[in-house]
């Protein structure tokens, strides 16, 4: 859990414990009336833990606070979808993460990205991101939509060329080498990498393998400097303090230097393609 999320909830703790106070009574009696044990109120109260939308109503009943329900309702809510789980987050399918991405995506002027093992979705060709996709479906055990997830994937990198908007990509030199799909389909994720190097309002990093691991995190995105995105194994985390999102902006920055850009990029890029296409003859060769 992120210290944005925690703090929320200390938040909403002290609204709470307000309102108790408000209504003169003491936390053992509240429990008392709610018929709940007399430490859950205090654990409510110090953010430890999360309370459940019934407990909200527990609360304003009891405290003659009926009013304020909405509003904690509201809060709660976006404490919940601050640390979003893959399961509940693509429950429905792998297309509902990336309408949710294509949204923000669209009320962002400045995307910066960071993939420390494979290629942005922005910038995946129709191969690669199926290949991606359908690993993602079979590991999370997701209703399978991937035609519907890959062309909602696709249809998010139209804003590449929407004068409006600039970005800020950069990737590992190990992404070049992580196979999604086959060597076919990464010499045409290569192809797509070449093209976007020196794409108008477009800069793509690489950091090559020898760099020093200065700082180490998750694969993240941020729009402008309102939110972060962090894709953890089994969440996804939205940042939205300032002094949090600081660290991420200084971390990038930091990311930004190490890599590899223009001509030294196409010249990595073009190292991995000979790689790739001596791998294809050589399995050629075998089958032959």
């Amino acid at each position: 859990m992120t210290s944005s999320t925690q703090e929320a909830r200390q938040a909403l703790g002290q609204r709470l414990r307000e309102i108790r106070r408000g209504a003169g009574y003491s936390a053992r009696e509240l429990a008392a009336r709610a018929g709940w044990h007399e430490s859950k109120v205090s654990r409510i109260e110090h953010g430890k833990t999360a309370p459940a939308p019934s407990d909200l109503h527990v609360y304003c009943q009891q405290c003659g606070a009926v009013e304020q329900l909405p509003d904690l309702l509201a809060t709660l809510h976006n404490i919940d979808i601050a640390y979003m789980e893959w399961k509940r987050l693509l429950g429905a399918g792998v297309q509902r993460g990336q309408k949710l991405t294509l949204k923000l995506e669209a009320s962002s002027t400045l995307i910066r990205n960071l993939e420390s093992q494979i290629i942005p979705g922005l910038l995946q060709t129709s191969e690669y991101a199926e290949a991606k996709l359908r690993r993602v479906i079979e590991f999370y055990s997701l209703p399978d939509d991937l035609d519907a997830g890959v062309s909602k994937r696709m249809e998010r990198q139209q804003i590449l060329y929407k004068k409006r908007h600039g970005f800020h990509f950069i990737i590992s030199e190990k992404s070049l080498y992580t196979t999604v799909g086959d060597d076919r389909v990464m010499l045409g994720q290569m192809d797509r990498l070449l093209a976007i190097v020196g794409m108008p309002r477009v800069t793509f990093g690489i950091i090559p393998l020898d760099a020093e691991a200065i700082v180490v995190v998750d694969n993240f995105m941020m729009f402008d400097d309102r939110l972060v995105k962090v894709e953890g194994h089994s969440a996804q985390l939205s940042i939205t303090q300032p002094r949090e999102i600081a660290l991420y902006g200084r971390a990038f920055d930091i990311f930004a230097s190490q890599s590899q850009t223009g001509d030294s990029a196409r010249s990595l890029i073009m190292k991995a393609i000979a790689v790739r296409s001596r791998n294809v003859q050589q399995r050629g060769c075998r089958d032959a």
